[in-house]
């Protein structure tokens, strides 16, 4: 029997309820929150197979759980991570910013040690950007750098995460070091796909570029932006020129800005740029994706603790704590992920 325990239903959470909900294997979903409301509003929502738990982090996980979702990020989602390893059991979550990230990643050593595999930054960026680089990455035979941005927030906790990320200082990687730029600083005008299109983005606050170096050890650099939000009554300026099938994929995949399977959500989008070599060759791959924010997360977060519990086409038997970037197929992955709809793509040609 697969059992699911969902920490948190906020936005990105319970998107990823409803991906749960929809899977065939999954026969219990527990969810917890600590607004009761919240939680047996989405256990109705998600039918039979859905119940509330009376749950926090601070208590040793329910009998009989399979694998974790986290849906809080924070100093909650490192505790939902402890408790998972006290019990032996995968988790994933979704969340990005820097000190959360950094809290996650010093329980590699006892993950490790209890043989346990935890998934961090499961989102869109981190996430699914790391699996695109990954992609990216059978492309080449050497990749020297990556560089990540990201435009939307999923819900106020999301768009209140977004905000401290731009206070304080950046985390960059390079040439084998860490350095710490002003969060703001290195303007550029990133070609998100339509119809978020050009926007401006800045370094920021993020734990992206940690999981990027821990998949991609060999990297001269690493870095992380996000978009400002646009001026009132501004525009964004048109998206990428030319969306193509990403190799290895059997459907055509594009923004998948027609579809209106989840109309309350912003939208957003991320873009990631891979630089490499090939032969005597240097390339430049740069691939895209945009959907509503808070739907592009909570279908990665579910399809991540899926396979961590056994119901995914590509098991994920790696111990310790990684980003996806490290953990996943990138090919059986996009395909599932697109299979829910939510499809990524590569762009080729110029912008505008």
């Amino acid at each position: 029997m697969t059992a699911i325990l969902l920490v948190g239903v906020g936005a990105v959470g319970r998107r990823a309820a409803r991906q749960l909900a929809e899977t065939d294997g999954v026969e219990r979903i527990l969810i917890a929150d600590r607004a009761a409301g919240s939680a047996a509003e989405a256990a109705e929502a998600m039918g039979k197979q859905a119940e509330v738990v009376d749950w926090s982090p601070d208590r040793p996980l329910p009998a009989g759980v399979t694998a974790v979702a986290s849906a809080v990020g924070g100093a909650a989602e490192r505790a939902v991570f402890e408790r998972a390893v006290e019990a032996g059991v995968p988790a994933a979550g979704c969340g990005d910013d820097a000190s959360t990230v950094r809290s996650l990643l010093d329980l590699d050593d006892a993950a490790r040690e209890a043989g346990v595999t935890l998934a961090a930054g499961c989102g869109l960026a981190p996430g699914l950007a790391d699996v695109l680089a990954r992609h990216a990455a059978g492309a080449v035979e050497i990749i020297d750098e990556i560089h990540v941005a990201r435009a939307g927030a999923a819900g106020p906790a999301c768009r209140h995460a977004l905000e401290r990320s731009r206070h304080g200082a950046a985390l960059e990687w390079r040439d084998g070091t860490w350095t710490r730029p002003r969060v703001g600083s290195g303007r550029r005008l990133i070609w998100f796909p339509a119809p978020v299109g050009g926007l401006d983005c800045h370094r920021a606050a993020s734990g992206q570029a940690p999981l990027l170096l821990d998949a991609f050890p060999r990297l001269s650099r690493a870095s992380m932006r996000v978009a400002s939000p646009a001026p009132a009554g501004g525009t964004p300026l048109p998206g990428l020129g030319a969306l193509a099938r990403l190799p290895g994929l059997g459907a055509v995949v594009g923004g998948n800005t027609g579809r209106k399977r989840d109309p309350d959500g912003e939208w957003g989008a991320v873009w990631v740029e891979v630089r490499g070599r090939r032969g005597r060759s240097e390339e430049i791959l740069v691939y895209g994706a945009v959907d509503r924010i808070a739907f592009a997360a909570g279908t990665v977060l579910a399809v991540t603790v899926l396979w961590l519990g056994g119901l995914g086409t590509g098991p994920i038997e790696t111990a310790g704590v990684h980003g996806l970037g490290a953990l996943v197929d990138p090919v059986p992955f996009l395909a599932e992920l697109a299979r829910r709809g939510l499809t990524a793509a590569a762009f080729e040609g110029t912008a505008g």
